[in-house]
This record gives structure tokens, C-alpha cells and sequence, in this order.
């Protein structure tokens, strides 16, 4: 069974800084069967803004930064969400990423902030960093 999960914000935008770490490969196993991204529109439009703030810092085109999320609404699964389980989270800010996870029954949230999580347990959702993400799929060791 493919793993469903929710990617936080910080994940795409240190993978775009960054082809060296565990977020960029994380990214560039999207679309490949190995689990399976859940969005929704404010999730998308977060990834966006936070991408675009730091384009020029990172040197990508916002053209670039276009594509990319074109990508991630083409091959994720979109929750449109009907109900909101705020506040949930410490950081109220993250509860819309805890809302598609909810609604999509994904197994985890990919994060760098895994105490902004705290909670997620209630619902069955494993918060995990990408490193550990990569060693859970069975990518890395």
C-alpha cells in the first residue's frame, strides 16, 4: 500500500534551496508510486507564496516556481475541506496541513517542525521529518 501523506511548507521551500538534502529528494520521488501527496487550495496557495517569497534568494524563476506547483496540483490528491478541526495544533498557522491530512487518511505529515504537530497522534497521522520519512519508505538507511 502506498503511503499517504501531507508535505509542510518548509519541506518544499528547503527543497527548492537545495538539491543536497532529504526535503529535495522527498520532493523528486512525487509522482513516482513511492507514496502519495494530498494539497488542497490553501495548502497550494501557502506552497506558493512561501516559494515565490524566497525565488530570488534561491535563484528559480517564478516561472519555475509555477511549474513546480502545477506539478505538485497535477499528481496530488485534492481534499477539498468541509470542516475545520481548529485550533488543534500549537502553532494555529499549521492546522490546515493537520485539516488535509485529516480528510485525505494520510499516514503521515513531512515536516522540519515536528513540534508544531504535536497532536496529530489523535488522529493517527505520524508527523516525521524528511530524513526519517525517506529511512520509513525505505529509500534510505
Amino acid at each position: 500500500m502506498v503511503p499517504e501523506i501531507v508535505l509542510d511548507t518548509n519541506v518544499l521551500v528547503a527543497a527548492l534551496r537545495s538539491r543536497l538534502g532529504a526535503s529535495f529528494r522527498v520532493l523528486a520521488l512525487v509522482g513516482r508510486e513511492r507514496f502519495r501527496i494530498n494539497i488542497s487550495v490553501p495548502l497550494v496557495l501557502e506552497y506558493e507564496a512561501a516559494a515565490k517569497a524566497a525565488a530570488e534568494k534561491i535563484g528559480l524563476d517564478l516561472e519555475d516556481i509555477d511549474a513546480i506547483l502545477d506539478y505538485l496540483c497535477r499528481v496530488g490528491k485534492q481534499c477539498p475541506i468541509f470542516y475545520l478541526w481548529r485550533p488543534i495544533l500549537p502553532d494555529p498557522k499549521d492546522d490546515h496541513v493537520l485539516e488535509v491530512a485529516v480528510e485525505a487518511g494520510c499516514d503521515f505529515i513531512v515536516t522540519h517542525n515536528i513540534r508544531d504537530f504535536a497532536g496529530s497522534e489523535r488522529f493517527g497521522i505520524e508527523v516525521l521529518t524528511p530524513g526519517r520519512f525517506l529511512q520509513r519508505i525505505g529509500v534510505t538507511s
